[in-house]
């Protein structure tokens, strides 16, 4: 059956085009029931046995959810004990278009066979379309659409003979719907009213959502937070250029405090200060804001105050709050400052943390505390705060009522013991949304089968270089081997030098699941005790890994160079080859210095080192920024996987050696396939940093009357490079890392999207990613292109469309980041259960920077940076003067300036279960006042330090 609409429209040149929609009715659509007689199909969904004890209905039912329900109940529809629903095909549309996060996840529910979600298409069904009629808004069409399908069912199912005590219940928080539901004789409850009737699970009713009725029930009478603008009004407002539009950011060091990013063209872009409760206005971090600014006389400057918000605050405004912004406002270097006027879009999702029980009895209100400190405390409901206590638990918000100092929510799950190392790894993973869960069966499908091996087939279009002497170096316990390398003299005398890197592309096909759970994962995460791959294990450490003395297929950059380290040509093959060692960068470097080793590997890689050092000399001529950053490496206990030691990482010339070739190898495929695919190529930039972002560098560098010149990265370079200071060896280093935290984030880009190519900190035209394959997704698209480019492979329409490839650099750079983000939240999880085990530790180190209350201090023993603080508030505070242009900080009698050499004692402290820290106390410079004993720790801690 078909339905057909012919309608005209006016085109923008002012001609009329006639437009006809086809909507086509079918009436052999299942309904997906076992107890179904009339539409059987292979295999059934809904249940015979679908009993929920309930109170409202001791007769086995089907849930139909209406659009809010399943858009604000979806964690409730996850749970195990919600089985036999039927989604409409009405609400899932609905959905799609309000909250993909929220699509994603019901899909993945409709996926779940144990859950026995059916989804019914009723906008093609004969008996269940329904036109929308005169006047009548498309809301009430699709709640009217939903009644008629339920109508349906309830009817349909009668005719089963054993069908005959099945009930059709629809959930709705829509009271209008509601009744006009109960008019048409079906059973309709609230979600609420009907999750709080059933018998076996009665802790669900945690985890309901507060609806837009109850959303001012925790709440004060006070209104402590000014009215958000309707979205009209802020439409009307950017529009006109009295509003701002901008992603909120919270400060971690300052609750009190946030910027707001207003994204512009190129250097356009700026950052508006919000300070306070009442300008911060109920946004919470990521969130999309409209920002009006402040005037000119009201600007101020971030505060240098160091401000968590600890313990449980009342309905009120802080104390704090004026004295913060009265020494802020104060400062000479105002920023453009602001306050949030209205929330365009909410980036909430489930946060972990742990709970504060309220210290009313038999009270059912608490409040939740995140883990991330730059979201606010969560106000909850829970009949389970006893068994929760010291629990690291997930809780979804619902909404910030203006009465009420912080957001309410609900309960979503709990996540195990606070402390345990398992639980706190599963807490960072979902803290910086990495993808974690098990590969499933449909992606691990597409994997191929084994026994493998290399066929005639897949040598087509490749050049069998089995017979070089290649040989990989990589970190100790590397299984994901990217890259291998050779080198080895020409009759000509010059040099071929080959980089191969693993052919993962030509396992993973475009467009299968296999490639799509790759795209959305974007990197493998690399944790301390354990790896997150971004594809499954049998490629990631088996067919793709290029181990040694098996044959492998790879991607081959091969030069000829001559003895001066100048590329005279350049060539690009896809390659089998046979890597014939795999070692460690302290094992090449063995061979390297070792001169009674000769062997054809060995001579490989000490023509590999002679040419990369003069590879690296070229570089630093251009501009190449050599900066640092403090790196830790743990010795875990083999049966625990607990730290056991930590160190430095120490670097040798062979991580410069590979460092070298792979930055020639992906500056030569991004000038590739730049030149075949200008508009689609896939590259990679790393901007120059304003000028501003030196500040901190500069004044550091003039506190030891050293000048750093920031005008290009040739003469940062040069100029970092002049640093030294005479009886003080570690000061340039310490430069560096200053340097480093000064620069901005290097991005994956579309090239037909962008104008600037260049890579700043490499001082490279152009550059992209090609070398890390498995563990980069970005290298897998480089592959497809460069493949397409020489003509060992074709094309698909995705790869040369750059919308797409746009979309797809925006996942990639920020599962970076997160990944990132991650790894440092690993760093810092075995940093403490380090010290859980060694007690104190009596450490030399340098400031690192300076601020109003306290010192931030690096050791670089450890490559740890902690905060000494000289306020407390059980402490009297000694007194403290702060200069800001220095900056200085004195305390007592004595004066802290950048760089100044200082003694700590290091100790976790664990009075914070959920935000344990290592603690910093000072012990050189000696002063009056300041108390330096350690927080009182454990029996075994106590144990360890006598130890010690």
């Amino acid at each position: 059956m078909l339905k057909s609409k012919t309608f005209v429209k006016k085109t923008r040149s002012g001609g009329i085009m006639k437009i006809v929609r086809e909507h086509y009715l079918r009436d052999d659509i299942w309904c997906g029931s076992e107890f179904c007689v009339e539409c059987k199909h292979d295999s059934t969904v809904l249940q015979k046995e679908a009993y929920i004890e309930s109170d409202l209905c001791s007769s086995p039912h089907y849930i139909i959810p209406d659009t809010n329900v399943v858009l604000h109940q979806i964690d409730i529809l996850e749970d195990p004990l919600i089985k036999n629903v039927i989604i409409l095909q009405t609400v899932l549309q609905e959905i799609r278009h309000r909250s993909a996060p929220v699509y994603k996840r019901i899909k993945d529910v409709i996926h779940n066979a144990t859950k026995h979600f059916y989804t019914f298409t009723n906008e093609h069904h004969r008996e269940t379309f329904i036109e929308r009629e005169q006047g009548e808004s498309a809301n009430d069409r699709n709640d009217r659409a939903i009644r008629t399908a339920a109508q349906w069912y309830s009817g349909h199912l009668k005719k089963a003979p054993d069908a005959q005590d099945l009930r059709i219940i629809l959930l709705t928080n829509d009271k209008a719907n509601k009744q006009k539901a109960e008019e048409c004789g079906l059973s309709a409850y609230k979600c609420e009213e009907y999750i709080k009737s059933l018998i076996a699970n009665p802790e669900l009713v945690d985890r309901l959502a507060l609806s837009s009725d109850d959303n001012n029930e925790i709440t004060t009478s006070k209104v402590l937070f000014p009215e958000h603008l309707p979205l009209s009004r802020i439409q009307a407002g950017i529009k006109s250029g009295n509003l701002l539009q901008g992603t909120f950011r919270a400060s971690r060091d300052n609750y009190l405090e946030a910027t707001v990013f207003i994204q512009g063209d190129g250097e356009d872009s700026t950052e508006v200060l919000i300070q306070g409760l009442q300008n911060l206005n109920r946004a919470v971090h990521q969130d999309v804001v409209a920002v009006e600014l402040l005037p000119r006389d009201a600007w101020a400057s971030p505060s240098s105050l160091v401000l968590l918000d600890e313990g449980p605050k009342a309905d009120s405004e802080n104390v704090e709050e004026e004295n913060v912004l009265k020494g802020s406002a104060s400062s000479t270097e105002s920023k453009p400052s602001g306050k949030v006027v209205g929330i365009i879009k909410r980036n909430w999702r489930p946060f972990c943390g742990m709970l504060s029980q309220s210290q009313i009895k038999e009270a059912t209100r608490h409040l939740f505390t995140p883990a991330d400190r730059r979201i606010p405390r969560i106000r909850i409901e829970t009949r389970q705060a006893a068994t929760l206590a010291g629990q690291r638990i997930m809780v979804a918000i619902d909404g910030w009522p203006k009465h009420s100092r912080y957001p309410n929510g609900h309960f979503v799950k709990a996540l195990g013991n606070a402390g345990d190392k398992e639980t706190e790894t599963e807490v960072l993973l979902l803290e910086h949304d990495v993808p974690h869960l098990a590969f499933s069966q449909l992606v691990l499908s597409f994997l191929p089968k084994m026994p493998w091996a290399i066929t005639e087939e897949d040598m087509k279009h490749r050049v069998d270089l089995r017979k070089l002497c290649v040989c990989s170096v990589d970190p100790p316990g590397c299984t994901d081997i990217d890259d291998a390398l050779h080198c080895r003299e020409l009759e000509n005398g010059n040099l071929e030098i080959g980089v191969h890197i693993a052919d993962v592309s030509h396992f993973i096909r475009p467009g299968t699941a296999l490639d799509q759970e790759a795209a959305s994962r974007g990197t493998t995460v690399y944790l301390c005790e354990k790896r997150i791959d971004m594809v499954p294990e049998l490629l990631s450490s088996n067919l793709c890994s290029l181990r040694c003395s098996v044959d492998r297929l790879a991607f081959s950059c091969i030069w000829e160079l001559n003895q001066d380290a100048e590329v005279l040509h350049t060539r690009f093959t896809k390659s089998v080859i046979n890597s014939k060692a795999s070692l460690t960068y302290a094992e090449a470097q063995m061979r390297i210095d070792d001169s009674s080793m000769n062997d054809d590997i060995t001579k490989s890689l000490r023509g590999l080192n002679r040419l990369a050092k003069m590879l690296k000399k070229k570089r630093i001529e251009k501009g190449a920024l050599t900066l640092s950053s403090p790196e830790v490496r743990f010795h875990m206990d083999s049966e625990t996987h607990d730290p056991v030691d930590l160190q430095t990482k120490e670097l040798k010339d062979t991580n410069s050696m590979v460092e070298e070739f792979m930055l020639l190898a992906n500056i030569s495929v991004a000038q590739k396939i730049y030149d075949e695919f200008s508009e689609c190529a896939l590259l990679r930039k790393h901007p120059a940093p304003p000028l501003s972002n030196y500040d901190i560098l500069n004044k550091a560098a003039k506190s030891r009357d050293v000048v750093i010149q920031t005008d290009s990265a040739k003469t940062l370079a040069d100029s970092l490079d002049r640093a030294q200071i005479e009886d003080f060896p570690y000061f340039n280093t310490l430069l560096r890392i200053l340097a480093t935290r000064c620069m901005m984030q290097a991005v994956y880009f579309c090239s037909g999207m962008d104008s600037d190519f260049h890579h700043y900190g490499l001082a490279s035209p152009i550059y992209t990613h090609f070398t890390s394959p498995i563990r980069r997704y970005a290298d897998i698209i480089v592959h497809r292109l460069l493949a397409v480019a020489i003509g060992a492979d074709c094309t698909d329409p995705d790869l040369l469309d750059k919308h797409k490839r746009s979309a797809l650099c925006n996942n990639l750079n920020y599962r970076h980041k997160m990944a990132q983000y991650a790894q440092r939240a690993s760093v810092a999880l075995h940093t403490q259960l380090f010290f859980k085990s060694r007690g104190v530790l009596n450490e030399e180190g340098f400031i690192l920077f300076v601020r109003k209350n306290a010192i931030i201090v690096l050791i670089p023993k450890l490559g740890l940076e902690g905060t000494v603080f000289f306020e407390s508030k059980d402490r009297i505070t000694p007194p403290l003067t702060f200069n800001e242009e220095g900056p200085t900080l004195t305390v007592q009698n004595h004066t802290f300036h950048l760089f100044d050499r200082v003694k700590v004692t290091l100790s976790l402290d664990s009075s914070n279960i959920q935000h344990q820290k290592i603690r910093m106390s000072i012990i050189e410079p000696v002063i009056p006042g300041v108390s330096v004993d350690p927080p009182e720790m454990e029996p075994q801690t106590k144990k360890a330090r006598l130890e010690h």
